[in-house]
């Protein structure tokens, strides 16, 4: 009976079509974002964690590991797996140029699980930074800041 489940199993395993997400041609335009910061709230609201005010905290994600994503004008977030011929992962020097800048980019979405990814394959425009909210929350926000006296 063994030998049976096992042969079954590899049959099946040759039949089945593959596993990988097939992708969707997508242009997007949005905010490049620190992930962690973005979702943990560690930092503050979702408003606090992006622009000026976030950009320096999303440069020392991005450098550390932090997955890098796109936020979009709708509020989509897309974790961006890769930009152009860049070798490097989210994490490389190409998004660390990019922190917190709005972009268009044209690439391939794939989605699974409920998260969405995206394969850039071109940044049409990067306006830089546009979202200059450090007036409102200042470099490092206040409410950032532990509290000595808790």
């Amino acid at each position: 009976m063994r030998h049976f489940t096992l042969s079954l199993l590899a049959g099946l395993a040759l039949s089945s079509p593959g596993l990988a997400a097939e992708g969707t041609r997508i242009q997007v335009s949005g905010e490049i974002i620190d992930t962690w910061c973005y979702y943990s709230g560690v930092m503050g609201g979702p408003d606090a964690v992006v622009g000026s005010a976030h950009h320096t905290c999303a440069l020392w994600c991005s450098a550390g590991g932090i997955p890098v994503g796109l936020l979009a004008e709708d509020g989509t977030v897309y974790m961006v797996l890769k930009v152009g011929d860049d070798t490097q992962t989210a994490g490389g020097d190409t998004l660390l140029r990019m922190a917190a800048h709005t972009v268009e980019a044209d690439g391939m979405l794939y989605e699974r699980d409920g998260l969405r990814y995206i394969v850039v394959s071109d940044v049409v425009s990067d306006l830089d930074i546009t979202n200059k909210n450090h007036e409102d929350y200042g470099n490092v926000p206040g409410f950032s800041i532990p509290d000595p006296n808790k």
